[in-house]
């Protein structure tokens, strides 16, 4: 029932947006022409991530089923299962969480919803990071619950480090992880066998690099990602505002936050709302928890908590961000959310630890399944809404026939000076 919720839910979701048409097309255009995707989603105009997975992410489900939902089906069915993966690991490390919250908070999210459902490059950046992330907990000493065999661990971050890196730029946040947990491992007498999974989980997903490098070589193969990376100190008053910087857009990965996924304006938002007044005791409640769930995270790190992994796990979530606030510092990109979907997980592994103790009582249990049931509600109001004015659905007929026709050009040409 939660992956065909999640699944309607992407179906419905926007298609048409230059960015998730752009997306779509790259592999589209590898399904009509039966060619190579060299290249994936696109940073700028010129700029364009080296790497075939993006296009075969959407090509391949096209090539087994033609229709224009194939890619979605796939989508999800990724992003399910690393969310599944994501559920069970959370309630071995916190036995204490109600299982049902953790699953159905997980799945249901606005920023697991919203994205990881719909075709854009950053919703294929959920299952790597997942992966990720939870390899990297178990490799180090201090996080380690023992959970998942050593080789394993190193395999995760080696196969979803370059599986990230062929989908958006944020993968450069992953090296730090890397480099720590390799340092952890130094101590082990096995190192040299954890390293070699690391390589052998890198060449899974990094073999799809190569025909860019031997086609285009290396300079050009890069596609020029390598010119994002530059001193930026336009970016620090952005990292460092307090209602729109690093710190709220990080906590609310795992928090209510509803204003942004209702409409891109004010105008846009009060248009949702004057159309569904029915929803306005919903919209209120969840506003108000989205607001209150990031400042109570602020504060839950400074107060004493019994759990015994607790040190390790405040301390990692305070490097991350201090990580994400360096490295914006040094990118032509804005500290946007999107640009660091990449960190979910961790926002959302210090997110069970802040509440665990409270959800073990009955009456905050009440509350969570209230204000879960309210954002199935909310959701499925903006399904409907969606459906009507932004999904596929508006003409499913296009894209059809250009899959019908081997036609990428009839959903739209690639943009201009795009590699591929």
């Amino acid at each position: 029932m939660l992956f065909l919720f999640r699944l309607g839910f992407g179906l419905t979701s926007e298609f048409w947006f230059e960015d998730e048409r752009q997306v779509y097309l790259i592999g589209l255009k590898s399904f009509a022409t039966h060619s190579w995707p060299y290249f994936g989603p696109d940073v700028t105009n010129q700029i364009q991530i080296p790497g075939a997975l993006q296009g075969l992410l959407i090509s391949v489900p096209l090539f087994i089923l033609r229709i224009p939902e194939a890619p979605f089906v796939l989508l999800n069915l990724l992003s399910f299962a690393s969310l599944c993966l994501l559920a069970w690991y959370c309630t071995k490390r916190l036995p204490e969480l109600p299982k049902w919250f953790v699953w159905t908070w997980l799945m249901t999210a606005p920023w697991t919803l919203n994205f990881s459902t719909h075709i854009v490059n950053p919703s294929y950046v959920l299952p790597g990071a997942i992966i990720f992330f939870v390899g990297f907990l178990e490799s180090v000493p201090y996080t380690t619950k023992q959970l998942i065999p050593s080789w394993l661990t190193n395999f995760m971050m080696g196969f979803s480090l370059f599986w990230v890196m062929q989908l958006h730029m944020s993968w450069t946040v992953m090296l730090p992880y890397v480099a720590a947990s390799m340092f952890f491992q130094l101590r082990r007498k096995n190192v040299a066998r954890s390293f070699g999974w690391f390589l052998l989980g890198s060449a899974t997903t990094g073999s799809l690099l190569l025909p860019t490098f031997l086609k285009y070589g290396l300079s050009e193969g890069f596609g020029g990602t390598g010119s994002t990376a530059t001193l930026n100190g336009n970016n620090l008053l952005k990292i460092l505002n307090p209602v729109e910087g690093v710190v709220p857009r990080f906590l609310s990965f795992a928090s209510f936050e509803l204003a942004r996924f209702i409409g891109d304006n004010s105008a846009t938002r009060w248009l949702f709302v004057r159309e569904h007044l029915w929803l306005t005791p919903v919209l209120l409640l969840l506003l108000v928890v989205g607001i209150l769930q990031p400042l109570a995270m602020i504060v839950i790190w400074f107060l004493k908590n019994d759990t015994q992994d607790w040190p390790a796990i405040k301390w990692l979530t305070l490097a991350s961000i201090v990580l994400l606030c360096t490295s914006f510092m040094f990118s032509l990109k804005a500290p946007a959310s999107h640009t660091f979907y990449l960190m979910l997980p961790i926002a959302m592994i210090y997110s069970f630890y802040c509440w665990a103790k409270y959800l073990a009582k009955p009456k905050w249990q009440k509350f969570a399944m209230l204000v879960l049931a309210c954002g199935v509600v909310f959701h499925l109001a903006l399904a409907i809404d969606h459906f009507k004015r932004i999904s596929m659905y508006v003409d499913r007929s296009i894209p059809a026939a250009a899959i019908e026709k081997r036609d990428y050009r009839i959903l739209g040409e690639r943009r201009s000076g795009a590699k591929y």
